[in-house]
């Protein structure tokens, strides 16, 4: 058979196959697309069918909850309402209550009234009998009725003051008892803890010689040596007879001192001139302020305070150099700060506060001699310069009396002042000062009507006052006592404390004949 035949023939067969192939693979996907749509549409009817059965349960279910809500609603609203019914019926009963109360009442007042009007009566009655029975008791007694009130009053007025006296006597007793018992205790207890040495005031310094021709140097040619020390120095050398002694003299404690250093220091030298005394004099305010702020720490760390400024511990060093009637000032404000924190332990109060204000309080004493004011003046400007703690500037202020303290430590620092002032041996008042405080005291006593004559004894601490016995009765003395304490208080400054002593005498005299 011809090979091209074949070949033709399978070449028709194949595209016959290929054709039909064709064809069966349409048919079959056609059939395969329709039953993929036949079965897309049965599940969208499904799905539609399980949409409507949902929606259906769904509106039951909301249906369902709508009753139930409705008939919780409505069991609600039944509720509500059987209580507003009761509110109504407790409103209607408190209603009728209060209408039987009001018409109570008014019957209440109607029967007042009636009693008020039988009362009223009742008085006019009392008072026609009161008037009728004056009446006859001022023709029996034979005095009127001012009169008697008169005496009447004065008697009483007698016996109120002797009752006043007794009760002030009672309570004085008791209060002094209580009073001395708990302050000696305390007071003896701080100063026994702080016992300070005694110093007395003095404006002159004496420096020692070797020999009695060391005068003849320290003069100097046409005394130049002198002038040259005593110009700069600022104080006075003394060259007299006393053998081997040189004394210098001035108020300024600081500048004397740096001219006794100086004058030592020249004396172990040996060589006496202008250009050295210079020398040594500027030595000598070196030494003076190194000692100053030694003196300071020292005080800072014997008393315990912290945080104070520089300069302030420098003041505090100064006050070394400074004495108040005889005592240093320094020892001074170290006492009066370990007084106070005493006592502010033993009372429970701030004792940190307590010994700060006690070691500042005279920190104006360090500077009064360059500026005007007072101690406490000057003591508290520096105080707010520094921005030191206002309770503490209060304590300084308030310490010789010029405010009101505004804490209890500042009491305490007022206290632990004059303890440390007024114990023996502490101080020492110049003769004019004393005598004038002695004249102060009995014009103040001799100021009161009543009083004879008055004597200041015992050193001001105790005025002795003589009244008149036929102006001055027993129970009178005592109120008379306490006045002129409290115008001792209130017009004089004082160390400690000072006895008032009431004395009346009466003397009878008769003659048998």
């Amino acid at each position: 058979m011809n090979p091209i035949i074949i070949v033709i023939a399978v070449l028709i067969s194949l595209a016959i196959g290929f054709f039909v192939g064709m064809i069966y693979r349409k048919k079959v996907a056609e059939s395969k697309i329709q039953g993929a749509e036949n079965e897309a549409k049965r599940l969208v009817d499904l799905a539609k069918i399980e949409a409507e059965n949902l929606k259906k349960e769904e509106i039951f279910k909301a249906k369902e909850e709508n009753m139930n809500a409705r008939k919780e609603l409505d069991q609600e609203i039944k509720e509500r309402r059987g209580e507003l019914q009761k509110q109504e019926t407790r409103l209607i009963q408190k209603e009728e209550n209060l209408d039987k109360r009001s018409e109570n009442l008014e019957k209440k007042e109607n029967d007042v009234d009636r009693e008020l009007a039988e009362i009223d009566k009742e008085k006019e009655e009392v008072a026609k009998i009161r008037e009728q029975q004056l009446e006859e008791l001022q023709k029996v007694a034979g005095l009127k009725k001012d009169a008697a009130k008169k005496i009447l009053l004065d008697s009483m007025e007698k016996e109120i003051k002797a009752e006043k006296a007794a009760m002030i006597r009672e309570y004085e007793e008791k209060a002094k008892e209580e009073s001395n018992k708990n302050a000696k205790e305390l007071l003896t207890y701080a100063v026994q803890k702080c016992a300070a040495d005694h110093s007395q005031e003095t404006t002159v310094s004496i420096v020692a010689l070797p020999n009695d021709d060391m005068k003849g140097r320290i003069i100097g040619r046409e005394g130049r040596n002198i002038k040259a020390l005593e110009t700069l120095t600022g104080v006075d050398l003394i060259i007299d007879d006393t053998p081997e002694a040189v004394v210098l003299s001035g108020f300024d404690p600081l500048r004397r001192e740096v001219g006794k250093i100086a004058l030592e220091k020249l004396i172990e030298d040996g060589r006496i001139h202008p250009a050295k005394i210079e020398e040594m004099v500027e030595k000598a305010k070196e030494e003076i302020d190194n000692t100053i702020k030694s003196e300071g720490e020292r005080a800072v760390l014997e008393t315990g305070v912290n945080g104070l400024h520089p300069d302030i511990v420098k003041l505090i060093g100064k006050l070394k150099y400074r004495t108040s009637y005889g005592q240093n000032v320094l020892n001074h404000s170290i006492e009066v700060s370990n007084l106070a924190r005493i006592m502010a332990d033993e009372l429970g109060l701030d004792t940190k506060l307590a010994r700060r204000a006690g070691l500042l309080h005279d920190i104006g004493k360090a500077l009064d001699h360059d500026m005007e004011g007072t101690h406490v003046e000057i003591g508290v400007d520096i105080l707010k310069k520094y921005k030191e703690n206002p309770q503490v500037i209060n304590a300084v202020e308030a310490h010789h009396g010029d405010v009101e303290p505004q804490t209890m430590e500042a009491v305490l620092v007022q206290a632990a002042d004059a303890i440390s002032a007024s114990r023996p041996g502490a101080r020492r008042e110049t003769l004019e000062a004393y005598i004038k405080r002695l004249q102060n005291l009995e014009e103040i006593a001799d100021s009161f009507d009543g009083v004879e004559k008055s004597f200041a004894i015992q050193a001001g601490r105790e005025v002795r006052v003589m009244v008149k016995p036929d102006k001055i009765t027993d129970d009178e003395m005592t109120i008379l006592a306490r006045d002129i304490a409290k115008k001792i208080e209130n017009d004089m400054d004082y160390p400690g404390q000072i006895k008032v002593n009431m004395i009346r005498e009466t003397r009878v005299i008769d003659y048998a004949k």
